[in-house]
């Protein structure tokens, strides 16, 4: 007796089928990756800095997230708050951060079935009567027009068996991680920049308050000369002299106050704000204040923190894992690609007595499922010499990133030694500034005692004022060496942990703009670059 045949659902093919479609998923996912796997590249880098033994330098550690408060000026700090929330240039790498992220998501989208769509269609169709004679003899009459529609849904699935998608993905994130990178780096420079470019208005205003000074006091020596030129007691070429000292000092205020005018806009440009009145931030309407006062002191730490300190150096990590995917990607080109697809749809036609609305009935089902291999043998070695070209470059992100450290190292030494000689020359500066006051007062006293001639006390004004112009300027340089040092550890980014990356009046505009999902809310920041992760899409 014939047994009875099992009737099978259809819907339990499809079941079975997609658990195929899981199980291949699951073995791809699992499968090695073709390409190198990056590793951390070598770098070299001294034990100690080269003035380590100097009393003033210590290597104790410390990651300077907030070293501008080292010189204990409120303006200077209230400077930098405003800077980092509102530089425009700080913004344009937030948002660089969004955009690699959007890329990111590309790239996971890519691992999943590339081609899913829902189409559905309906056409009048006439079909000629000779024509259709040839094809069906028994309809040598022809066929009336009649209708033909169709509604369903297609994919189509490149398997990632070589791990193509996953070293894109990879690239991605490594992308992503070096825009984040960047942005850290914008904020050392920005710091930087802040702190130095105030530094220069403190000192620009130190050497006005002393050119100024000095031109009050040369006053007073023109007039004490043109009084005993008047009395027949000197000369006419002792006034003539003095006005001509009285000029040339006069002469330098102006381009002081023109070099002020230009460091102020530049500080205004780094606030994220059109150059304008500064009086109230650099002081609350204060005419001048002190060049700031660095500690004697400075911790700097060993080189090697800068290799997880720096953030130029992470950029430059990232960017060689990302370049290193790439080889992996291109590699993946030389081998066959592995794809699936299949489509599912209802079709109807008016044809033979039947209805545009039998076409969801079961019986008018259609679908087909199957794989496809392609595989680009006939290449002419494009693919192997694109292989070969992203091996180079990333070879040479390679030297880049050595090449970053030593330029990280160099940047700390150079920072370290004008601080160390400006604290030097600052010392015989003090001295030499007080022994040509105490000069000037002498000759001006024996001057009017007539013991000496004014050509000594002209000499001594001049003197003098060199002397304060020179003291203002090591001051300055101190602080901007110091200033050097942070720049170089790469300090000052940590300012922007639990903050977004984008201020929310832009992401604002943008979620207005355009959808994006919970990527405005929440960037992620990762702790390292992944290798060929896969991930859920972002929908």
């Amino acid at each position: 007796m014939l047994k009875r045949p099992k009737i099978i659902c259809p819907f339990e093919v499809l079941i079975w089928r997609w658990g195929m479609l899981l199980a291949v998923f699951l073995v791809v996912a699992g499968c090695e990756l073709i390409g190198p796997d990056f590793q951390k590249p070598d770098s070299e880098t001294e034990p100690g800095w080269l003035d380590r033994k100097d009393g003033r330098i210590s290597q104790r550690g410390s990651d300077h997230r907030n070293w501008w408060k080292t010189f204990t000026d409120p303006v200077l700090d209230q400077l930098i708050q405003t800077a980092y929330r509102q530089n425009l240039s700080l913004r344009e790498s937030g948002l660089r951060i969004l955009e690699a992220r959007a890329q990111l998501g590309v790239a996971v989208g890519d691992f999943y079935p590339q081609k899913q769509d829902l189409s559905g269609f309906t056409d009048y169709i006439k079909l000629p009567s000779g024509a259709l004679s040839e094809l069906l003899p028994n309809k040598a009459g022809g066929l009336p027009p009649f209708w033909w529609s169709r509604m369903g849904i297609s994919a189509s699935w490149e398997l990632d068996i070589w791990g193509k998608f996953r070293r894109a993905i990879e690239a991605a994130d490594a992308q992503m991680l070096a825009t984040i990178a960047a942005y850290d780096a914008a904020i050392v420079t920005l710091t930087a920049d802040v702190a130095t470019t105030y530094i220069r208005i403190r000192t620009l205003e130190k050497k006005l308050d002393i050119a100024r000074s000095n031109v009050q006091a040369q006053l007073n020596n023109l007039r004490i000369a043109d009084a005993k030129f008047r009395g027949g007691s000197s000369s006419r070429r002792d006034v003539e002299q003095a006005r001509t000292v009285l000029g040339g000092t006069q002469a330098s205020i102006p381009a002081l106050d023109s070099q002020l005018r230009q460091a102020k806009n530049a500080l205004s440009v780094l606030l994220g704000q059109p150059p304008g009145d500064l009086d109230k931030p650099l002081g609350l309407g204060q005419r001048y204040a002190q060049i700031p006062a660095p500690p004697v002191q400075v911790a700097v730490g060993i080189p090697l923190d800068l290799l997880r300190r720096r953030p130029d150096i992470r950029e430059a990590e990232y960017q060689a894992q990302m370049q290193s995917a790439q080889i992996g990607i291109a590699k993946a080109q030389l081998y066959p690609a592995l794809s699936l697809s299949g489509s599912f749809s209802f079709v109807s036609s008016t044809a033979n007595g039947m209805s545009l609305g039998d076409m969801f009935q079961w019986g008018n089902q259609f679908y087909r499922f199957g794989p496809a291999v392609q595989w680009n043998i006939f290449n002419y070695g494009q693919i192997t010499n694109q292989v070969r070209s992203n091996d180079a470059l990333f070879q040479s992100k390679l030297v880049n990133y050595q090449n970053v450290v030593l330029n990280a190292q160099r940047e700390v030494e150079d920072g370290l030694i004008a601080f160390l000689k400006a604290q030097d020359s600052a010392e015989y500066l003090a001295q030499s500034t007080a022994a040509a006051k105490r000069s000037l007062e002498l000759a001006t006293l024996q001057y009017k005692e007539g013991i000496a001639d004014f050509t000594t006390v002209l000499t001594a004004e001049q003197s003098l004022l060199s002397q304060q112009d020179n003291f203002a300027s090591v001051l300055g340089d101190i602080a901007t060496g110091l200033v050097s040092v942070y720049r170089g550890l790469g300090g000052g980014w940590q300012i922007r942990e639990g903050q977004a990356f984008v201020p929310e009046p832009i992401k604002a505009a943008m979620a207005k703009r355009t959808d994006w999902g919970d990527l405005l809310s929440s960037t992620p920041v990762p702790e390292g670059p992944a290798k060929g992760t896969v991930r859920m899409p972002d929908w």
